[in-house]
């Protein structure tokens, strides 16, 4: 049995085989925009969770860092009981004082809501 289409004459089977091949190509792009999509929402998630390391950081952490250009940055890190300030490169790590008064970390403090929402709305509306 032939089909009419745009004036053409085609058979069944060629019109049939058409457009299971568009469909093919559209169920593989969709799946392949939708495997990119989801590996790229992984690395989001995994970046913004902070997952400690395996490496066995006891007695070392980052207490506060400050971004001084792209690349660069500058530290308070705790090693035991001692703190360091430290600069941060892509190329190098140097240590640029002791710190005689330790600096609270801001992750052991919890600041409560109220303040938070507070300071939300102050910033709003300077704007």
């Amino acid at each position: 049995m032939n089909k009419a289409i745009g004036g053409l004459l085609l058979p069944a089977p060629a019109l049939a085989a058409g457009n299971s091949s568009q469909l093919d190509l559209a169920t593989t792009f969709g799946s392949l925009v939708f495997v990119i999509a989801f590996i790229l929402l992984l690395a989001w998630l995994l970046k913004r969770m902070r997952l400690p390391s395996m490496n066995g950081r006891d007695g070392l952490k980052v207490v506060r860092q400050l971004p001084v250009g792209t690349k660069e940055r500058i530290m308070v890190v705790q090693a035991g009981e001692e703190q360091f300030l430290i600069g941060v490169t892509a190329q190098s790590v140097n240590m640029l004082s002791r710190l005689e008064k330790p600096i609270q970390d801001l992750e052991s403090e919890p600041v409560p809501f109220a303040s938070q929402l507070s300071q939300l709305l102050k910033k709003d509306e300077n704007k």
